[in-house]
């Protein structure tokens, strides 16, 4: 069974992802034992460990600021985030610097060199930094209305007057995707259409268009693109295509970088994990009620790295090579 679901299903249930018997890899963390107090080899491990620990402290830019990392969504990103940036400069007494990646990949290798020190990532941004060595930890993702839980549905979209009425009908056609590291954009399509019996590589032809409502244009005007994909926020908004389908993703992750002093990050986490619009907008933050702000955000939800399972599951079934 596929995990793409037609218009008109308001819920689903996920597939079978991998044949029984497929194994989690579990990472455990190991505990030091330290000598018994008053030794002198104590004392120096103790001193040891302190400036081992010290010396992980650091910050993408300078400790009176902290850089902000986003996925290049939409061409509306920053001024959507822009007042959750200004909440966090509130609460943490530092400076937020905006930071938006050239692409996914971009986002990924800053993440990597420690360059950001808190970001919103795409579930599948986030598993393949985190495969790839970035220390950072998902504590919340965004929710975009009251009684929501997270998550957000990748649409199949094609031209208003297209013929097509499912992802069956993709094989032979110019495709839309976001981003070959996008969630919603590129990876979940790529299951289904390879559910479909349509390879995402042979069976069609690939457009990569950067950002979401850059997917969901090109698939409206039905020249460089005669279907797609992109995420709901966007494609229920776009005119001139309709929806063929959708599927449930994770909810895009909020992270902090793991290199922040511990009492910074505890006050990220604990002042972020379950706020809410009303919250931000008691606080004073400018254009918290902005419409682009209410459209996109109303509250976060705690989430943690096990949330993300289901993105490692889709990797290992579509073997895509970004996940590796």
């Amino acid at each position: 069974m596929s995990l793409l679901s037609t218009p008109r299903a308001s819920s689903f249930t996920l597939p079978r992802l991998l044949a029984a018997g497929a194994a989690l890899a579990l990472t455990v963390g190991l505990a030091a034992c330290a000598p018994a107090s008053g030794t002198t080899d104590g004392a120096a491990d103790a001193d040891a460990n302190a400036n081992a620990n010290a010396e992980t402290v650091s910050f993408a830019k300078d400790d009176a600021t902290l850089v902000f990392g986003v996925v290049p969504d939409t061409v509306d990103t920053q001024t959507n985030y822009q007042p959750l940036m200004d909440y966090i400069a509130e609460i943490t007494g530092k400076d937020v610097e905006y930071h938006e990646s050239t692409d996914y990949a971009a986002l990924i290798e800053a993440a990597v060199a420690g360059k950001i020190d808190v970001a919103s990532f795409s579930g599948f941004t986030y598993v393949t930094a985190t495969n790839n060595g970035a220390k950072i930890t998902p504590f919340a993702s965004i929710i975009t209305a009251e009684g929501e839980e997270p998550g957000y549905y990748s649409e199949a979209i094609v031209p208003e007057g297209s013929s097509i009425t499912s992802v069956d009908g993709f094989k032979g056609k110019k495709v839309c995707f976001v981003d070959p590291s996008s969630t919603s954009g590129y990876l979940f399509p790529s299951y289904n259409l390879l559910e479909a019996g349509i390879d995402p590589e042979t069976d069609i032809t690939p457009v990569f268009a950067g950002k979401h409502d850059v997917s969901a244009l090109k698939t409206s005007e039905g020249v460089e693109c005669e279907a797609g994909f992109a995420e709901d926020s966007v494609a229920e908004h776009q005119e001139g295509v309709k929806i063929v389908g959708k599927t449930k993703v994770p909810g895009a992750p909020m992270v902090v970088s793991d290199s922040l002093p511990a009492e910074l990050k505890a006050t990220i986490i604990d002042g972020l994990s379950n706020i809410t619009i009303a919250d931000i907008q008691e606080a004073g933050i400018k254009n918290a009620d902005s419409a682009g702000f209410i459209k996109t955000f109303y509250a976060l939800s705690p989430v943690d790295d096990k949330y993300y399972d289901l993105i490692r599951d889709i990797c290992e079934a579509t073997n895509a090579k970004q996940c590796q």
